[in-house]
This record gives C-alpha cells, structure tokens and sequence, in this order.
C-alpha cells in the first residue's frame, strides 16, 4: 500500500471528525466530487453548502448528486458565489456549528473548463478566515493546494503561511506534502480547538 493521495488524504482527516446531522461546506465545488463526500458523511439529517463561481461547476455537480441513490446524501445547497463570500450566505444558525470545510483550490478539473479561471488568494484567505469562524471546536479544515500551475505557487505559499501563523491554542496545523517535488499537489489540515 502507498501513500495516500492529498485528496484522500483530505477525506480520511475529515470523515473522522464529521457526525451525521452535521453542517458542511464544500469551498470550491469544483465537479462536486467532495460535495457529495460531504453529503453522504453527514446523512441525510445533516446539510452541506457548496460554492463556486462557475456555473459549469455547479451544473457538474448537481448531474454527480444526482446519480447518488434517493434518500443518501444530506440536503445540498449550491451557491453561485466566491467562497468568501461563505460567511454571509449560511443562515446564523450554523455559525459556528460546522464540522467540516473542504477547499480544493486551483481551476476546474473539467476537460473543457477554462484553464484560465483560478481561486484567487485574496478570496481564499478571506474564505479561510469565515471558516474557521463558522467551525465548532473540533471541526476541520481542510486544503488542497497545486504549486504547478501559473498563480497557484503564490496562492499555496499565502495559504501555508496563514495556516502556519494561526495561534497554538486557537487551532493546530498540519502539512501533507511530497518532499521531492516542489510542484506537487499537497495539503493543509486546521483542527479548530475551541
């Protein structure tokens, strides 16, 4: 057995920490593919929110959920709308509830999306900080960052440096990372303490 892959490696650390009935959000809905993860961890009891600035993509992941069985994956709500704009778009009442965020940054991985559109750093370290105040303790972030394409260096260097400089008794960081290979997709983890 290898190592995992920085997406597994991301739902491993997530489907832990996650409880049905709980509230989750998928950062960038990308295909959807952590969209329905999210749905099927936390239940049909539980809710999950989805954002992205493409249509394409949620039009993607609204045909992946559904091809999932009736009754199998938590309510799903899509917003046509940058990640940083989360924080404004959950109702008060799942502020600080959440169990889980997951981002999973860089572009559409559809093979007619423009290549050109990117999450933008700006946008994702103000989305950083709404989730982390949406989290319940113990919840968690996760991120998955590619270094290899044009913007993508400078986005995963802003967002290790975020995470790095997080206070120790607020939330606790961790790194997956292939040491080889400086371009190498990899991924960041934020327990929320309290």
């Amino acid at each position: 057995m290898g190592f995992l892959s920085v997406l597994s490696f991301a739902h491993k650390e997530i489907e832990g920490r996650l409880r049905p009935g709980d509230a989750a959000i998928d950062a960038t809905v990308g295909t959807g593919a952590d969209t329905v993860f999210l749905a099927k961890a936390v239940g049909a009891k539980g809710r999950v929110y989805g954002f992205d600035i493409q249509e394409q993509a949620l039009a993607l992941t609204e045909q992946r959920i559904s091809r999932e069985p009736a009754g199998s994956l938590a309510p799903v709500t899509l917003f046509l709308a940058s990640h940083g704009l989360m924080k404004e778009c959950l109702p008060p009442e799942d502020h600080g509830s959440v169990g889980a965020v997951m981002f999973n940054l860089g572009y559409l991985p559809s093979q007619d999306a423009d290549k050109q559109i990117i999450t933008e750093t700006g946008s994702t370290l103000q989305a950083l900080e709404a989730a982390l105040t949406l989290l319940r303790p113990k919840g968690i972030i996760t991120a998955v960052l590619y270094p290899g394409h044009p913007g993508g260096e400078a986005e995963a260097a802003a967002v290790t440096a975020w995470a790095s400089s997080l206070p120790q008794e607020i939330c606790q960081s961790i790194v997956y990372r292939q040491l080889q290979r400086s371009d190498a997709p990899y991924a960041i983890a934020i327990e929320k303490k309290r």
